[in-house]
């Protein structure tokens, strides 16, 4: 058989497999706690796991990899550095009042905190942020299949995408957070493999590192002016200090069994995920010494895996990198629905019942999808389109939400003047100062706004109350993470 034939048949079996996981998933579903957060049950085996697999996708074995190919080390200060960083300050900060509280998604608190407007603003953003981080995701499926298998860009993006609603509308968390544990044994085997036949082949590191620029491994810009700096400093928020607001984050908290276990996945997991992610990153940099030139730098990973393994192993190693794309896939597309259903649907329909809210978070999931492809289609470049998702989040939600935790003065008019003065800050940056980063001059006007209107505005606007998902009021100490 030819190789595209086994590869073909690889992923056959491989879909087959994340099917069969969300139709067992499906029959364990019949509440929107058992289909978004698991029925708040999962232990720290899994719950640890399927954080790594949200956070390990298409944007590092793809994206990451190309993004290292051409720039070395400093090319992925976002990810993985930033996202690892992301996941150790949800667990130190976060993690214990967001699994307390008993909620679906994170706007809940917002609107608790500021209001049924605050609220809508952020379930908006959040959904489109992570529709796009999906968009992302599949265009990694498609630049994988068209380099392994020559099938169109565009086929691999749509069927991608099929298969990820199918089990994901079926099983919901349960089914994502089992075929997550799945796709982390693919991702480990299929990583290790390639690594080590690629060392093999090219004589073991020593004969790559003399042959690097001086500069692969640095980790500060070389140019020490102010806009360069402020770049490098968004590189390190956009996911460290953006993404502690993803939905598909914080959704795993509220879906483990108790506090401390939430508390000490996210530790696990941001280890972990270092571990994992510097493969991707060491077979970048050892492409760009043995496959210098290439038109897409994104398609690195495949094209080392097509020249130095057996066909057999090349059907494990696209397991492995559809693994890698689906688990975070998933992931972000049921934290649209979840917002969607949860947060949206309340503006639409009063107090909707259980079984609504369960009937439009599977319809969502679908909705969502096809959003996602249509802008899959457009961008067809995995590390900008994830980096470009953060860009609302950091502007105008992150500031809102970390005061809301830790501020008690925080009230509705002082979040609204913030989101709104981050917005507006990050529109006029971006028009006129297009090469500054935008979103990171927004979150800067956004949190100095806050720290000025809300003091000014206590009188009229006291801060409201935080209580569960159950009415009851939430005890405020002892919420940091310490290990313990």
């Amino acid at each position: 058989m030819s190789t595209q034939t086994i590869i073909l048949i690889g992923v056959g079996v491989y879909i087959a497999i994340m099917l069969a996981v969300g139709i067992y998933s499906s029959k364990k579903t019949h509440s929107m706690a058992e289909f978004a957060v698991a029925g708040r049950s999962m232990p720290l085996w899994l719950c640890a796991t399927t954080i790594v697999a949200t956070w390990f996708g298409g944007g590092m074995m793809i994206g990451g990899a190309g993004a290292a190919y051409d720039d070395g080390m400093l090319g992925v200060i976002a990810d993985p550095f930033g996202g690892a960083l992301c996941l150790v300050l949800i667990g130190l900060f976060f993690v214990r009042l967001i699994r307390r509280l008993r909620f679906y998604s994170f706007v809940e608190f917002i609107e608790q905190r500021f209001g049924t407007t605050a609220g809508a603003i952020c379930a908006f953003i959040s959904t489109t942020s992570s529709l796009m981080w999906v968009a992302g995701m599949l265009v990694a499926f498609g630049v994988i299949f068209e380099t392994l298998t020559g099938v169109p860009l565009e086929i691999g993006i749509i069927g991608g995408s099929i298969v990820v609603i199918a089990y994901t509308s079926l099983g919901g968390m349960l089914a994502v957070a089992l075929t997550d544990f799945i796709q982390m044994a693919i991702i480990a085997v299929g990583l290790v493999l390639l690594l080590v036949v690629v060392l093999i082949d090219v004589g073991g590191w020593s004969a790559i590192s003399a042959q690097l620029p001086e500069h692969t491994f640095r980790m500060v810009p070389l140019e020490h002016t102010l806009d360069r700096w402020l770049i490098y400093l968004r590189m390190w928020l956009i996911f460290g200090l953006g993404d502690i607001v993803s939905q598909s984050l914080l959704q795993r908290a509220m879906s483990a069994k108790s506090e401390h276990v939430a508390q000490q996945s996210f530790y696990v997991g941001a280890v972990a995920y270092i571990g994992f992610a510097m493969i991707p990153v060491l077979l970048g940099i050892i492409g760009s010494v043995t496959m210098p030139g290439l038109a897409n730098s994104e398609s690195i990973i495949p094209a080392l895996a097509l020249e130095h393994l057996h066909p057999v192993a090349i059907a494990i190693f696209v397991g492995a990198l559809l693994a890698a794309i689906m688990s975070s896939c998933d992931s972000a597309i049921l934290a649209a629905a979840t917002v969607i259903s949860t947060n949206l649907l309340p503006l639409v329909k009063r107090e909707p019942s259980d079984r609504l809210r369960l009937i439009v978070v599977r319809a969502a999931i679908p909705i969502g999808g096809i959003a996602a492809v249509i802008a899959a289609l457009n961008a067809q470049v995995v590390f900008d389109t994830i980096l470009d998702a953060n860009i609302f989040i950091l502007a105008a939600v992150i500031g809102p939400f970390i005061l809301g935790v830790w501020w008690q003065k925080a009230n509705r008019t002082g979040a609204l003047a913030g989101m709104w003065a981050g917005l507006g800050s990050w529109l006029i940056a971006s028009t006129f100062w297009p090469a500054l980063p935008s979103d990171l001059i927004g979150f800067g006007a956004c949190m100095v706004t806050m720290f000025v209107v809300t003091p000014l505005t206590q009188t009229f606007d006291p801060p409201r109350s935080l209580v569960d998902h159950d009415g009851n009021e939430v005890e405020l100490t002892n919420r940091l993470g310490i290990l313990k």
